[in-house]
């Protein structure tokens, strides 16, 4: 292990200095051989295992966090999946084997991402879950946004704006844990209402992928089977808000039927702009992969740290650091996506 022979190069560096001290007691030939000198390993080097790079949010963050662990002097290993479960696990173990420090890894199946755990572990390498928590497996520490919170923040910004009236819900990826939790704020929100009889579900679909075009089929669905008699639809992120929109669009309803997303993408910000979607909600990605830098340093050079919850994902109980994030309308773009740079009104402008 790598860590371990920067530890053995420390030592011997320090008897090294010591024995220099005692110069006078020490006979003409060098302490050390050329062969018994240790060879500083170099930096820490961590690997970034992606489930993919085909949404902006996630080019954002492997930009993002390339920057965080470069500007902090280690190397990084960055490899994108694009949703193949298998490659994901391949590409984890490249990284293991060729002597990462610690793995920081964006899970594609929740479940099957357990594999990558127990080989870094049996390597002795420690493993982050970045946004995305993996199941059944000691996962080291879990650093995210508060994922229920997210849709928590949807349905209460829909409530407020449609009260009462047929709701349509485009879920995430059901291999994505994440959407689970989404959901669950969600419908945590919506359920006193729905008792009430005040709103109804009148269509709730997983969408494989997270796939904008799939999305666009769930919707359709959706009009085709209520007769376009839709008032308000919550889509799990942006990219499937997109597919929602462009299904409203040919019935002539965007615009006329409120939409939140979330993850603040770029085009989102235009629809919002434009007024065919309502909402979305901002994670400042920046603060996720700064975060993460840090705590990655931390782990990998063994020193402990200080988790802000503990989540449960079906093995054990995961130290997890949740970060805050956004509800974004009309309203706040100035505040938020703008003044924090995640993106800037020239860049709108530009779009339309």
């Amino acid at each position: 292990m790598k860590l371990l022979m920067r530890i053995m190069w420390w030592a011997c560096l320090a008897a090294l200095l010591a024995a220099c001290q005692e110069d006078a007691k020490l006979p003409e030939k060098s302490v050390f051989t050329e062969d018994e000198l240790i060879i500083d390993p170099g930096p820490l080097k961590i690997g970034f295992a992606m489930d993919t790079l085909k949404e902006e949010r996630w080019l954002k963050d492997r930009e993002l966090f390339e920057q965080a662990i470069e500007s902090r002097g280690l190397e990084v290993e960055i490899a994108a999946a694009n949703g193949d479960d298998a490659l994901q696990i391949a590409q984890a173990e490249k990284m293991i084997q060729e002597g990462i420090d610690l793995l920081v890894i964006v899970p594609h199946n929740a479940e099957a991402t357990a594999a990558i755990v127990h080989k870094a572990h049996g390597a002795g390498i420690k493993v982050i879950a970045y946004d995305r928590l993996v199941k059944n497996a000691e996962i080291d520490l879990y650093v995210s946004f508060d994922n229920e919170k997210v849709g928590e923040l949807q349905a209460e910004e829909m409530l407020e704006l449609v009260p009462e009236g047929n709701y349509v819900y485009i879920g995430g990826a059901p291999t994505d844990n994440n959407a689970h939790l989404l959901k669950k704020g969600v419908f945590d929100v919506l359920q006193p209402a729905i008792e009430r009889g005040d709103i109804h579900i009148i269509y709730d679909e997983w969408t494989e992928d997270w796939a904008p075009e799939q999305a666009f089929i769930h919707m359709s669905q959706a009009l085709e089977i209520n007769g376009n008699q839709i008032d308000a639809v919550i889509a799990a992120n942006d990219a499937t808000a997109g597919g929602t929109v462009v299904a409203l669009a040919q019935k002539g309803l965007a615009g006329s039927v409120p939409v939140a997303g979330q993850d603040a993408e770029l085009a989102a910000i235009q629809r919002i702009v434009d007024g065919t979607q309502s909402m979305t909600v901002y994670k400042p990605i920046q603060q996720l992969s700064e975060r993460v830098a840090a705590l990655a340093v931390e782990l990998a050079q063994g020193n402990a740290i200080e988790p802000t919850a503990s989540i449960n994902n079906g093995k054990s109980e995961v130290p997890s650091v949740l970060l805050e994030p956004i509800a974004v309308d009309i309203g706040n773009l100035e505040s938020t996506v703008f003044a924090d740079n995640f993106h800037s009104a020239q860049e709108i402008d530009g779009m339309e």
